[in-house]
């Protein structure tokens, strides 16, 4: 999905270079208005922008200054300048710039439609990564990538030095491009159906390539370092380029804003080169080191209590308080129950069935004899679904009492058969919570909606109502009401106004309170949705009461 801006101080240009835009259903973009520089900094420090069709003439921040706070804040945007000045100045500033182009507002709207057009062209081809890729192969097998997925496995279990200038000395030795003395920002991820059921080789190749494509995306704005967890999922650690902000809470802030933006892209550019959907939890503020490992466990409990299936998710949370939270049930540690406990908070079933199946054939088959090994591999089981069960409400579908009485089956057989049962329960239950969630999210918005019809009513206005990105919110709602969001907007919006033009009001008030505050965009709106002017509306409804 991209974000085309239009920006002109003059109303009836903005709304008609949307209206016309608009009209050609381009698939994916959503189109924002801003009247004025000032509106559209507010728009850029909001959301990512793609595109920006921009005025270069306006009181206050011009067209060119807003150039400067593009490049700043969103580098890979494009910009077309559409002005009636032949300013020489302009012209020549504007074309010294990589991704901007110039346009007069005498050459048409045929000549604007295809400059828009040809920037999209140039972002799809931005995210067919062979370049990318190619870049990231180079690396694959370097010492320096491994150690530095060694190191922080290591310090986000707790085993790390506390120590500033012992870390300093790692952080030198190792080459890793963070400052040991701040903050970081942490991104975790999690790839969604990157295969129906994957190898150990292919989730790690495909992460890999995730991880490698995410740090040439990150690396235009910030300091990172992405490593491979345990668990096949991905961790970033993130702090801003010092020199291009004065304060650091601008940093950060500027940062965390970059980052919503710039996830989304490259989940994008999974799909599209790599065929791997990606969800994405950004912790919203900086954190000092000694806090990772809670940090890190607190992201990995929201990244699998999502809001449905989860798939190119974008969520931002603040995760700075978890010192304060109960620490995280320690696991039992062996390789294949850690691998176990990974894909139930996961979510892979397939997955997890695949490894409970292998890991209790010795004890189907009759290889696994002693009582005592046996009774360990059931209960190492039990205390995985025991752990997940407490860190989830499950409606005392299972109960702890029925997990930890091995005794209580005829044999060993019909014990292990409980635990398969037990994991099916899970993730039925699992579905229900992430379908339950959706459900509500969605009640939410359309609460939303019919009680600010008169407000502005984007797509990313209401994904900030939401908390969601607003690639994921646009697909939510579609998922879950089977018809787009655009489309219940503008329904709501007629709907309210045939009740208000029943009433003693004048026509441009009617559009006032859905929204429309030029009368002529309210009418073109009514007229496109209804077949009939507001007018001919309301007489047609008044003659019918006669």
């Amino acid at each position: 999905m991209y974000r085309l801006l239009i920006v002109d101080d003059e109303a009836i240009i903005t709304d008609g270079m949307a209206e016309i835009l608009a009209k050609l259903d381009i698939p994916g973009l959503d189109i924002c208005k801003a009247y004025s520089g000032g509106e559209a900094l507010d728009w850029l420090n909001s959301t990512r922008i793609d595109v920006v069709l921009s005025d270069v003439r306006m009181p206050g921040i011009d067209g060119l200054e807003l150039m400067g706070i593009i490049r700043n804040n969103w580098p890979r945007c494009r910009i077309i300048f559409l002005t009636g000045y032949n300013d020489f100045d302009a012209v020549y500033q504007a074309i010294q710039t990589w991704g901007v182009r110039y346009l007069l507002k005498t050459e048409g709207y045929d000549k604007v439609i295809a400059a828009v057009q040809d920037a999209i062209r140039e972002l799809d081809e931005g995210l067919r990564t062979d370049r990318h890729l190619a870049q990231a192969r180079e690396q694959r097998n370097t010492l320096e990538t491994l150690a530095h997925g060694e190191y922080f496995r290591h310090l986000l279990a707790g085993s790390g030095t506390l120590n500033e200038e012992v870390r300093a000395e790692d952080f030198r030795k190792l080459n890793i491009p963070l400052n040991p003395s701040e903050p970081v920002l942490l991104v975790f991820g999690s790839l969604i159906r990157a295969a129906e059921k994957p190898s150990y080789a292919d989730r790690q190749e495909a992460a890999m390539a995730v991880k490698l494509l995410g740090d040439s995306f990150l690396r235009d704005m910030t300091r990172c370092v992405g490593i491979i967890d345990r668990f096949g999922d991905l961790l970033w650690l993130i702090q801003p380029i010092a020199e291009r902000h004065e304060r650091e809470d601008e940093a950060y802030a500027g940062s965390v804003r970059f980052l919503e933006g710039t996830l989304e892209l490259i989940q994008e550019a999974c799909l599209e080169s790599l065929n791997v959907e990606a969800a994405f939890i950004i912790g919203g503020a900086p954190l000092p080191w000694k806090s990772l490992p809670r940090a890190y466990d607190r992201l990995r409990q929201l990244q699998h209590v999502r809001v449905g299936d989860g798939a190119s998710m974008v969520m931002t949370v603040d995760v700075g308080q978890q010192d304060t939270a109960e620490p995280i049930r320690e696991r039992v540690r062996t390789e294949k129950i850690e691998l176990l406990s990974g894909h139930l908070e996961g979510g892979r079933m397939d997955a997890f069935m695949d490894l409970l199946e292998e890991m209790s054939e010795p004890v189907r088959n009759g290889r696994m004899v002693h009582a005592a090994q046996v009774m360990e591999l059931y209960y190492s089981v039990a205390l995985v679904f025991l752990s997940y069960i407490n860190q989830r409400p499950t409606d005392d579908h299972i109960t702890a009492s029925a997990l930890l009485r091995f005794d209580a089956h005829a044999s060993w057989h019909e014990a292990f058969e409980f635990l398969t049962r037990t994991a099916d329960t899970l993730f039925a239950l699992r579905r229900q919570g992430e379908n339950s969630r959706a459900a509500g999210a969605i009640e939410g918005i359309l609460s939303y909606i019919e009680q600010h019809l008169a407000e502005d009513l984007s797509l990313v206005r209401l994904a900030k109502q939401s908390h969601f990105n607003p690639s994921y919110l646009s697909r939510l709602f579609k998922q879950e009401t089977g018809q787009n969001l655009s489309e219940y907007i503008d329904q709501a919006r007629v709907k309210k106004a045939k009740e208000l033009l029943l009433k003693e009001l004048k026509i441009h008030e009617v559009g006032a309170r859905v929204g429309y505050e030029a009368a002529h965009s309210f009418t073109r709106f009514f007229k496109k949705m209804t077949g009939m002017t507001p007018q001919e509306y309301r007489e047609a409804a008044r003659s019918a009461e006669l």
